[in-house]
Parts: structure tokens; sequence; C-alpha cells
């Protein structure tokens, strides 16, 4: 049986915070997709997080916090992620920084790995049931792993419902991409993914954001070559449609549905996922997408159809 779809009021994140303290799951609103939500601290919970998505357990997850108050009783604080943090918390920058020995964090969720990937979210829901909760919640977009993400509360059911205790309806998500994730190493800022925060608002802080090191462990979620991906295959950077396929255009190419028919990238970015689910539902044999300008939030676009389009083996 699909789980209940409730309103994010005040009764129901108090309902959702005591779901969470049982080891439970709850699907959250938050201002980049909806999260699946468990106690961080509660190895069971996660495990259980982890089955219900059908994720690779080397694959860590982002733990969500209130803010740096509640960050740093888990993480160290080096300076250039303090000043990350004071200007783009909450919001959807995801840092991933060196985790303390004694952090309530079960090593499942980050994957046994010596560093923890954290964000203060926007969303009022959220930042609601992280208050009520008290403790980091690690929360992972709502939908099985490598699929198209949710961004209303729809999604979650479609995908997750009866596999989830509670989803919390927030609204449909007004960024529509997940966070970008940034790992801080001394003085150095790492792009780790590209997200809702463009790299032109980072870099004046962090100065150029380097590379990940190819051959280093998964350090954050969405890193997976084939993630994001609907049923059909996916053609990119397509101008018109081939037989069987149908076109999510952008811009001046139409397409079947248009991601921004103006061209705007923050618009076809709040767009991306619940066209591909769109456009999947109708079961063409491939999708073509039209060519996103790489700028902006381009740059996060592009990141998301180029995982969608890996091969899946």
């Amino acid at each position: 049986m699909s789980a209940p779809i409730k309103p994010a009021t005040a009764e129901a994140i108090t309902e959702a915070a005591d779901i969470l303290r049982r080891g439970g799951l709850v699907a959250m609103p938050t201002e980049t997709v909806y999260g699946l939500a468990a106690d961080a601290a509660n190895a069971d919970a996660v495990a259980r997080l982890y089955a219900a998505k059908g994720r690779p357990s080397f694959n860590p997850l982002i733990a969500h916090v209130t803010g740096p108050k509640m960050a740093k009783t888990v993480a160290e604080w080096p300076e250039l992620g303090a000043k990350l943090a004071g200007t783009y918390w909450p919001g959807p920058l995801t840092l991933v920084l060196p985790k303390k020995p004694d952090a309530a964090i079960a090593d499942i969720a980050n994957a046994g790995l010596d560093s923890l990937a954290l964000r203060a979210p926007a969303h009022p829901a959220a930042r609601a049931l992280l208050a009520e909760f008290g403790k980091p919640l690690v929360a992972p977009s709502a939908n099985p792993s490598g699929s198209i993400s949710p961004t209303t509360a729809r999604h979650v059911a479609d995908g997750l419902g009866d596999k989830v205790d509670l989803i919390l309806d927030g609204g449909a998500c007004p960024v529509g991409v997940e966070s970008t994730v940034v790992a801080i190493d001394g003085d150095t800022a790492i792009l780790l993914r590209p997200g809702g925060l463009d790299r032109v608002q980072i870099e004046p802080i962090t100065g150029p954001l380097a590379r990940p090191d190819a051959d280093a462990p998964l350090a954050s979620p969405g890193m997976l070559k084939s993630h994001y991906a609907p049923d059909a295959r996916v053609r990119l950077n397509a101008t018109e449609k081939r037989p069987g396929e149908l076109l999510i255009g952008f811009g001046e190419i139409g397409g079947d549905l248009n991601l921004s028919e103006t061209g705007d990238l923050a618009e076809a970015a709040t767009r991306l996922f619940a066209a591909l689910r769109e456009i999947d539902s109708r079961h063409p044999d491939a999708i073509a997408v039209a060519p996103i300008p790489e700028r902006g939030l381009g740059e996060a676009i592009n990141d998301r159809l180029q995982r969608a389009a890996a091969p899946k083996d």
C-alpha cells in the first residue's frame, strides 16, 4: 500500500519526526528535489533507505542539517567551508568536509569514508522537520536509484510509495536539480557535482574550482556514470527527432515538450526531471534532447543529461 501524502503542516511535521525517531523513512520536499529522509545515526534506518532505493552501498549520502551549528557536531569546519556556508546556506550547496571521529553518523551513511557531505536545505518544510528532529537526516533523492529525480510528492508516490512511511507534500521544487557539491581540502575547493548553485557564484569566494581525482572513491551522491535515467535511451544535442523518438526542446527548438521556450536556463532546470518523466511515460523508442548551453545552470543540466544518456550496464 502506498504511503500517505500529507501537506507539510506543523502536525504532519511532528508526525514525520516521530516516524524518523522510530527508524522510519519520510519523503520531504527541499528546494532542489524531494529527499528520502532517515536518521543519519541509525544504521538500520539507513540500510532500509538503501534497500528502498536499490542504491549501491558505496554511494555516500548527503546529511542534511539546520545550519553550521548542527554541521559542526559531525564535521570539521575549515575556514573556506565556513565562508561558503555563511554565504550560501541555507540553499542548494553541499559541502564535503572532514568527518569528526566521534560524529553521530552511521558508517553506512557515508560509505565508510573519512569525509561527510553536508547541506542546509532552504525549503521551509525541510527546515521545520530538521528543527523538530534535532539531528542530521540523510536524504538522497526520493526515487529508485539511477532513475529520474522527483520534484513533486506525486513523483515520490509513483516511484517509492510502498517503501516510504510518509510523504510530506510541500509543492513543486523551485530549483529542480540537485545541489552543487563542493569538497573542501584545506584552501582548495573541488567541484564534485554541478547543481543548483552556479560556479560563477562560488568562485569569487574559492577561486577557480578544481576537478576531482578520477581514481578517488565516490565522495558524493550523483557521481555514478549512469544516473537520473529514464527507461528510454537518451540522445543528446538533437536538433530534430528521428523515427520512434520524442524530442525535448529548448529555446527555438520546439520539440514535443520544451524546457524553456525563451531559453531561460533556470526555468529549464526547474522543469528538467518532470519533462523527462512526462516524455518517458509516453514510451518512445528514445528521447532526443535539444542542445543546452554550457553556461550557468546549463552546466548542471548537461551533467544530469549526460548521466541519463550513459549506458546503464
